[in-house]
């Protein structure tokens, strides 16, 4: 699989979610430098304050030596501001090892003001937006943010 389709699963992982209306609807996949699946996850995956990418890196061992070499995939911008957590799932991200993320949509202005991809990438992390994806990513969350 390349990044649009591992970036599509994590779409389509967002409908998994329990809908909200104080938060959005997030897919995320960890997947190794070799392309295989090392973990999944969603918000409110059997926690009504976790996040996608949360879920999906709790379920990694810290140490695991795949993280360093792998990719996050999230249907949207990893958060940098947080009022349910004291960590942010950009900093989650940081703290992994992890050098590669790859999006669909960027957060709107509605909970918080957002600046993960760009605090990813001044640590050196590989930020690839792919906006064709947007609107998918977007779905789930058309009761918070209309089209």
């Amino acid at each position: 699989m390349n990044d649009r389709d591992w970036l599509e699963l994590a779409c389509d992982l967002a409908r998994s979610c329990p809908p909200s209306e104080t938060a959005f609807s997030v897919g995320a996949v960890v997947v190794s430098a070799d392309g295989e699946e090392i973990s999944r996850g969603y918000s409110r995956e059997g926690d009504p304050h976790v996040h996608a990418e949360e879920s999906a890196l709790a379920k990694i061992s810290p140490d695991d030596p795949r993280l360093a070499g792998a990719t996050v995939y999230s249907s949207l911008e990893p958060c940098s501001a947080r009022r349910s957590r004291p960590r942010t799932c950009t900093r989650l991200i940081l703290d992994s090892g992890v050098r590669r993320v790859v999006m669909a949509w960027r957060e709107p202005l509605l909970f918080v003001d957002c600046h993960g991809a760009e605090e990813l990438a001044a640590a050196g992390v590989t930020v690839l937006e792919i906006p064709e994806l947007a609107d998918r990513a977007r779905e789930p969350n058309a009761h918070l943010v209309p089209g």
